[in-house]
């Protein structure tokens, strides 16, 4: 089954990363956070990816073309033109680098990659976003319910602090720095597809979590696999700060591989 990854924004809220490369190339721990994304896949045997790319794709394409390079130590000889490669580490990863569009909308960059996919159910992510969750799982619900798609529900925290005032209305009983935020289940990417769903996307300008997914619900298609772990997203410096104080506390959750 291939994984596509929607690795084409602008990245405009976290514009003081992303004006010199995209956002799922902003690293995490000294590398990017698109490699993170890829690693949770490699981690459940899901090792074929396709990146949909867009603004500033070509730092994507060199990072991958040149991956042993970033990975490993190097010996270079100027004097003969020769690289000679230490400890080179490399990944069980298949990787089609494709060209969507500068401008083009997530359905848009979806249906591009239909020629990849063989007529196959697929897997789909964004390229910002990383969580403790069991692929696994994620496939066998979908597989039970029988749908046309399956999306990930989370439960977000809070972003801000909450207070619970006390009787007087003015003391301050308690403070969460980090609460549950107000229950609600949203979309938290991490998609299974049928390859029918490609059928619902009409041209570059479809939003996928506009038409495509709201007809899908419309038709009773749409599933959910409810993740109740640890989920975040990369869309602000504040998300990306938290990101890294995480991974530098050696106990992120969403690193599931050795």
């Amino acid at each position: 089954m291939k994984v596509l990854i929607l690795a084409g924004g602008f990245g405009t809220r976290i514009s003081e990363a992303t004006e010199l490369r995209p956002k799922p190339m902003v690293e995490i721990g000294g590398k990017p956070i698109l490699w993170h994304i890829m690693k949770i896949y490699s981690h459940y045997g899901f090792n074929d990816f396709v990146i949909l790319l867009g603004y500033k794709g070509y730092f994507i394409k060199e990072y991958f073309a040149n991956y042993f390079l970033h990975q490993s130590d190097l010996t270079i000889d100027i004097s003969n033109n020769k690289i000679e490669i230490h400890n080179n580490t490399s990944e069980p990863w298949k990787i089609t680098l494709l060209e969507t569009g500068l401008n083009t909308m997530t359905g848009g960059r979806i249906k591009r990659a239909k020629p990849f996919i063989n007529n196959e159910p697929f897997l789909c992510t964004y390229g910002d976003g990383v969580a403790d969750i069991d692929i696994h799982k994620l496939i066998a619900q979908h597989k039970k319910s029988k749908k046309k798609m399956t999306l990930t529900a989370i439960q977000p925290e809070g972003r801000y602090g909450a207070l619970e005032f006390a009787e007087d209305k003015e003391g301050i009983k308690s403070f969460l720095e980090k609460p549950k935020g107000d229950g609600a289940w949203i979309n938290g990417g991490f998609f299974v597809c049928e390859p029918e769903v490609m059928d619902l996307i009409e041209d570059d300008t479809t939003v996928f979590e506009k038409q495509p997914i709201e007809k899908l619900a419309a038709m009773g298609e749409l599933g959910s696999y409810k993740h109740e772990g640890f989920w975040q997203c990369m869309d602000t410096l504040r998300d990306k700060s938290k990101l890294e104080q995480i991974w530098q506390s050696d106990d992120a959750p969403w690193k599931l591989w050795k």
